[in-house]
């Protein structure tokens, strides 16, 4: 049994001049959302939250807004692995999985659909922001659960990692799921983060880490290049984002990009 912790956010988007400001609102949503600020306790393989965790009870938050089946904004489920993340992006009826955890975490991400009643058969997108098995690990699993699923890394990653079919290569600028690929790599030479400039959130996989509310940067032990590392977190200074979620550590859910310039300027 795990405790599950769900809590709803809602973007409103407003045009000011040539960029976006999103306003986040918290506690409970419309009737076009969800309901919200709702804790309980439940089995991982039910229908109980939009998070699970596979190791110890923990809090953890569920990203949400409305869901347009291709285009407006998106639903953001967070998996919380316990070390790691995984995240489930929700359009209408159709999912796409970010990232898988370790070996024997589909169950978790099983259980995240569920709570948004949705299945295996919903997924048509699995992404892999790098190579490495804490964000792999699952891969197999859930390629073989979510038999429609088309399963993406970066370019760079590919002669990594092998599963049930074939992956296909992302490069900076391709779309999934109205997410653009931007290409991060130095963490990995192939490693990739997914921009979501409609609902303004921004998955960084390892390329950022969370700190408390804060971002910190790549972390230079696990680095294969940690110079082409730090200029990518340059790179994602230049892009506007309200809400800011990583493989590690607790997403950041406003003014993020902002945060990620003043951590350039500090280097």
């Amino acid at each position: 049994m795990t405790e599950l912790v769900r809590i709803n956010r809602r973007l409103f988007l407003t045009r000011m001049g040539k960029g976006t400001m999103a306003l986040a609102v918290l506690g409970a949503c419309g009737s076009s959302a969800r309901e919200s600020s709702t804790t309980f306790t439940a089995s991982t393989t039910g229908p109980a939250s939009t998070v699970a965790s596979t190791t110890a009870p923990a809090e953890t938050t569920t990203t949400a807004s409305s869901t347009a089946p291709s285009a407006g904004l998106a639903e953001y489920l967070r998996v919380d692995l316990g070390f790691v993340s995984a995240y489930v992006v929700i359009r209408g009826s159709e999912a796409a999985v970010v990232d898988t955890g370790v070996s024997g975490s589909e169950s978790s991400i099983e259980a995240a659909l569920a709570t948004v009643d949705l299945a295996w058969d919903a997924v048509s997108h699995l992404v892999l922001t790098h190579h490495h098995p804490d964000h792999v690990g699952s891969m197999p699993a859930v390629l073989n659960a979510a038999a429609s699923a088309t399963g993406y890394i970066g370019e760079g990653d590919l002669d990594n990692v092998s599963g049930p079919r074939e992956l296909l290569g992302l490069k900076d600028g391709d779309e999934v799921f109205g997410l653009t690929v931007i290409g991060t790599p130095g963490h990995t030479a192939g490693h990739i983060s997914l921009l979501d400039p409609v609902s303004s959130v921004l998955i960084a996989g390892d390329a950022l880490n969370g700190n408390n509310g804060a971002v910190a940067g790549p972390n230079p032990q696990f680095s294969e290049d940690h110079r082409e590392a730090l200029a990518t977190v340059g790179k994602m200074a230049g892009y506007e984002y309200e809400a800011l979620y990583f493989g590690h550590g607790e997403p950041v859910l406003e003014g993020a990009s902002a945060l990620v310039a003043g951590l350039v300027e500090g280097y």
